[in-house]
């Protein structure tokens, strides 16, 4: 039986089946992105809800795995060499997947490079800008009376969607026909962005007519669809 006892993060969360994957996230734009890579996967995982509502994040169990204090991370049993691995870092773990399975990234070198460029396009740009749209649009941000942050951050959110609307223009995919972690890193920050942070209007979202149809195609995504709510949120 696989032993998980080096993780102190197992103690708090326990694993049911500690052969598998071990998933410590919460359903957020970040947390989702390796949920659906598993999920696309199809490799056995186990998820815990790490909730970020109750700083659960910033337990000694979760830091001791995650010394960043954010949702998610991971602990493959059946690491490098076959020895366990943790790791944390969104845009890592799904690299991580890509290099274990092979898929959901090109073969190519030059290819593959190319997708990793829009990764970090996620979570060097994306993911930062959208996140503080949300805090100072729909969060305690709103009350401050100054809107020039609010505006800074809704400019800078509408020209990187521009800068996707661009890329997608005679594509299905970032990387044309291929579905890969370019996609799942970027879907759940332009769903909550228009959705949950409830900026659509605020963006002018409906001015791309590139990104929509993209957001569209991946949210109908079964796998998507089951992974946007993994972990299930506790009552």
């Amino acid at each position: 039986m696989t032993d998980l006892s080096a993780f102190p993060i197992a103690t708090r969360w326990p694993a049911s089946h500690p052969d598998r994957i071990q998933l410590y996230s919460f359903p957020t734009p970040n947390g989702v992105k390796v949920s659906i890579a598993l999920e696309e996967l199809g490799l056995p995982y186990e998820a815990h809800a790490v909730n970020i509502g109750k700083d659960e994040s910033w337990t000694p169990e979760f830091l001791s795995l995650n010394p960043n204090g954010k949702i998610p991370a991971m602990i493959d049993p059946d690491g490098p060499g076959g020895k366990p691995i943790g790791l944390f870092e969104s845009g890592a773990i799904l690299l991580y997947l890509t290099d274990k399975t092979g898929r959901l990234i090109p073969a190519d070198p030059a290819r593959r490079y190319e997708t990793i460029q829009w990764v970090f396009f996620q979570m060097a740009s994306i993911g930062p800008m959208f996140g503080q749209v949300g805090f100072f649009h729909k969060f305690a941000g709103r009350e401050i009376a100054d809107k020039r942050p609010l505006a800074r951050y809704r400019d800078e959110s509408r020209r990187l969607i521009g800068v996707l609307e661009t890329r997608l223009k005679g594509r299905s995919w970032i990387m044309d026909d291929d579905y890969t972690i370019a996609d799942i890193s970027m879907l759940g920050w332009v769903r909550n962005l228009i959705g949950f942070y409830e900026a659509r209007e605020l963006v002018g979202f409906d001015d791309f007519s590139h990104v929509a149809p993209w957001l569209e195609r991946g949210l109908a995504r079964p796998a998507v669809q089951r992974g946007l709510n993994i972990p299930a949120r506790a009552n």
